[in-house]
């Protein structure tokens, strides 16, 4: 296919799958002298060893080795982002409209790689893994991850998949923080970064959300100071704490639109505060989600995580508490979005990036989408979002392989 025909083929890739994909494991450290690498120094001090992270990889990395986007997952996300791991799955990976043949992010030009963060509970080593000193579960003997500690992590990774300079890294949410992490500590191995949705600090509206849900989790009985793991867990407090998080992730048109105040399978009020059964369809929509979530995620990674993310400021951490002293390491070019209903991260946190960047002579291309879904509107089919993307990788790779400014 032309390069024209990739470009101007959007409707051509738009429902195509990656079909079926693998969740992949590395491990590094450990007793066994065979596996790569030792124990990881965190940020905080501690060590850990051995770990694992689950990951997932889709297309080729090609001769010349210049074709590697990696995909860092946002706050509750996995490794598994697009395709399905058997015919009878209900549901692809959590960004299948972006990743996939002819799609942004073409698998049959571009070789993606997504893993699971550090303290995560899908595969990779988090406080719900087994603890080697004791051969139960961490829980809260864990060590407290980073953002940073998940990056250095995903580099591992990425070397051990033989790639030297990835192409772009490419994320929304907590993974824009990722991106933004592998921008000024590895400046030398990536081209182009893809922060979607994101911001460089939490502010003090995003950490009192996330102390609220860890606080639900926390509360309930069932916690057991994070020793649950053989006995029934806090699902009520972790189904609130989803509930919590998910209405951060919409809009107030999103909602009105969705739900108003229609009554769910109701023709009145029941007048009945311990009725099983809400009176409201948002309230039926948000037991939905929290039940869900339950399902499928672990409590304590939700407390570590959350606590990473509220951690992560990349000034101070990299710029003495300046953003474009921060910055000031980077290389790679920048393409950035915000998403005008986006209350958790809004316009105005993506700008000051796009200032401190532009203060360091990066290049750097800034769109605020008009979207009325929210926070997750980077998750959504979006065509103004998929042009950009589409357009912004295949100039950088074609920029690449000319050996142009961006090759690094």
């Amino acid at each position: 296919m032309s390069e024209h025909a990739r470009d101007n083929g959007r409707d051509n890739g738009r429902d195509k799958s990656p079909g079926l994909v693998e969740k992949k494991y590395l491990t590094l450290g450990g007793i066994d002298p065979e596996q790569p690498g030792g124990a990881m120094t965190l940020q905080s001090g501690a060590e850990l060893s051995p770990i694992t992270l689950a990951y997932e990889t889709l297309g080729e990395l090609n001769q010349e080795g210049d074709n590697a986007i990696l995909v860092c997952h946002a706050l509750t996300g996995d490794s598994h982002v697009a395709g399905k791991y058997n015919e009878d799955d209900l549901k692809p990976g959590w960004w299948d409209v972006m990743v996939g043949p002819g799609k942004p992010m073409d698998t049959d030009r571009y070789f993606i790689i997504c893993s699971n963060v550090l303290g995560g509970c899908m595969g990779s080593t988090g406080p719900c893994s087994e603890n080697p000193a004791t051969g139960k579960p961490y829980g809260l003997e864990f060590p407290v991850v980073t953002i940073g500690d998940m990056v250095r992590a995903q580099k591992r990774l990425v070397e051990h998949l033989g790639v030297t300079k990835l192409l772009a890294a490419a994320g929304g949410s907590m993974g824009g923080m990722q991106v933004l992490e592998w921008t000024v500590r590895y400046p030398g191995m990536m081209h182009a970064a893809l922060p979607l949705a994101t911001t460089t600090r939490h502010s003090a509206l995003n950490i009192a959300f996330h102390e609220i849900a860890r606080q639900a989790i926390m509360a309930d009985p069932h916690w057991n100071q994070g020793g649950y793991y053989d006995e029934p867990g806090p699902s009520l407090g972790l189904a609130v704490a989803r509930m919590i998080g998910h209405v951060t992730y919409l809009s107030d048109d999103a909602m009105r639109l969705k739900f108003g105040r229609n009554l769910q399978d109701k023709d009145a009020f029941s007048f009945n505060l311990a009725d099983e059964l809400p009176d409201f369809q948002v309230e039926s929509y948000l037991r939905y989600q929290g039940k869900k979530f339950v399902e499928r995620f672990d409590a304590n990674s939700f407390l570590y995580i959350t606590k990473a993310a509220d951690y992560f400021d990349l000034g101070l951490q990299h710029g003495n508490g300046s953003l474009v002293q921060a910055f000031s390491k980077a290389k790679a070019r920048f393409l950035l979005v915000s998403f005008t209903s986006d209350w958790l991260y809004p316009t105005y946190q993506v700008r000051e990036i796009v200032t401190a960047l532009k203060k360091n002579g990066l290049d750097v291309s800034f769109c605020e989408i008009e979207a009325h879904c929210g926070h997750d509107a980077f998750l959504l089919r979006n065509d103004r979002l998929f042009d950009l993307v589409r357009h912004f990788l295949n100039t950088t790779h074609e920029t690449v392989r000319r050996g142009g400014s961006h090759a690094l």
